[in-house]
């Protein structure tokens, strides 16, 4: 058996449809983003020399937190403390005061009893809903259909049966719960903000269908905490709703800037999954720097209306360019503007032109991260884009959306788009 060339004409068979991947290394300097180098790949496309201006719009450390001082100087202090590494586990000697803290500091930011870390949200994500659905006998998860790979995963690894619903659609979902017998027990697992499309979930009526089935409710808030709601507290606060969803997960990486995911939810929940969940249980914990990072970012996070209201401001005029230069984009209210090129090779295409030509990097965003055919780039604006940075992106994606697309497709298309 050559196990090497059964690997080989998979990856074969992925780059022939275009799906291959390049991974390019970005120096994100403190004193400079969103303005800084790349490392570029060897390609023919690409040998002309980038100016080290090149402006990354792709960037997820959403409130640039990865660069506050205050953050900074926090992790060096508690490296030269106790040094980097954890220690082990949590349940060996892998618990700090650092995490400690941290747990307490997210309980308290989602006004919630109590909180659970984790090295990623992934993990975070995975682990609970496997745990969750090995341990809850007969349970059927309905899921949203672009749900995130590791809530995905979760639910494959509990092996429980599950319905996928479609995205954000309630009459759907209400179809499927009225399916299945009263006191069976369910989980509805969603997302508050979908980070590929922008879309915000109307969470409440999530909410109201969970009680009418009798039904949990699991809340991915990755890409909301930090952005939305008073203090940044997510889109379930936001709405008012926060206190009614069973678990709510969120991530340390985007909207703090640091590493690690977490839940929060009533004590027993919290207490259970800490108890059962292999993925908590097993695995070393993150460094006592990060987690004291991770809580000093949250308590600069939580004071920054002025950037937040910032970073939607300038959403809204940058869709607003958009939708006049007649380039189609998912339309939302959100932070997250993608702009759709459909194809595989359009979407590579269009981020390798933006960078020879304008020194403007976004990775291109394609299968399997979204569906096929729904290729695009995705971007994000931070506070330290402005204005003029903005008009410059507009006018490039302008003359290159110009000579690749006809205004007839544009308007053809039914993507959720705005031409």
């Amino acid at each position: 058996m050559n196990y090497n060339k059964i690997f080989q004409n998979q990856l074969n068979e992925f780059k022939s449809k275009g799906f291959n991947r390049t991974f390019t290394p970005i120096y994100r300097y403190q004193d400079t983003f969103p303005f800084t180098k790349i490392d570029l790949p060897n390609e023919e496309l690409l040998k002309t020399k980038i100016n080290p201006d090149t402006t990354i719009w792709c960037s997820n450390d959403y409130l640039n937190m990865s660069h506050n001082p205050q953050v900074i100087d926090t992790m060096i202090n508690v490296i030269k403390e106790v040094g980097t590494g954890s220690g082990g586990t949590r349940n060996i000697s892998g618990t700090t005061p650092y995490h400690d803290q941290l747990e307490k500091k997210l309980a308290e930011f989602h006004i919630r009893e109590s909180a659970l870390i984790f090295t990623s949200a992934y993990v975070a994500n995975q682990t609970t809903l496997a745990t969750l659905c090995k341990r809850i006998k007969n349970i059927h998860v309905f899921s949203d259909q672009l749900n995130h790979a590791s809530l995905i995963e979760g639910i494959k690894n509990s092996r429980a049966a599950c319905s996928i619903f479609k995205h954000n659609d309630l009459t759907h979902l209400e179809s499927l719960l009225a399916s299945q017998n009263i006191s069976q027990p369910k989980i509805i697992v969603f997302e508050s903000l979908y980070s590929m499309d922008g879309t915000k979930t109307d969470i409440k009526e999530y909410i109201k269908l969970a009680k009418k089935y009798n039904a949990l409710t699991y809340l991915d808030e990755v890409h909301a905490v930090g952005l939305y709601g008073e203090g940044g507290r997510g889109v379930a606060q936001e709405q008012g709703v926060s206190q009614d969803i069973d678990i709510i997960n969120g991530t340390l990486a985007k909207g703090f800037g640091q590493i690690g995911g977490y839940i929060v939810a009533n004590s027993t929940i919290i207490n259970f999954i800490r108890s059962f969940a292999p993925g908590f249980i097993f695995t070393t914990s993150m460094m006592p720097s990060v987690a004291a990072a991770a809580s000093k970012s949250i308590e600069i996070v939580e004071t920054l209306d002025n950037e937040r209201r910032d970073i939607f401001n300038k959403a809204k005029y940058f869709r607003q360019k958009l939708q006049l230069a007649a380039i189609p984009f998912i339309d939302s209210d959100s932070h997250i503007v993608p702009i759709l090129s459909y194809s595989t090779t359009k979407a590579k295409l269009y981020s390798k032109l933006l960078l020879k030509h304008y020194n403007i990097y976004i990775q291109p965003i394609f299968y399997p991260t979204v569906p096929k055919d729904t290729a695009r780039l995705r971007i994000t604006i931070t506070p330290k884009h402005s204005m003029k940075d903005i008009d410059i992106l507009t006018n490039a994606l302008k003359t290159l959306f110009s000579s690749e697309f006809k205004k007839e497709e544009i308007r053809s298309s039914n993507h959720n788009q705005v031409a």
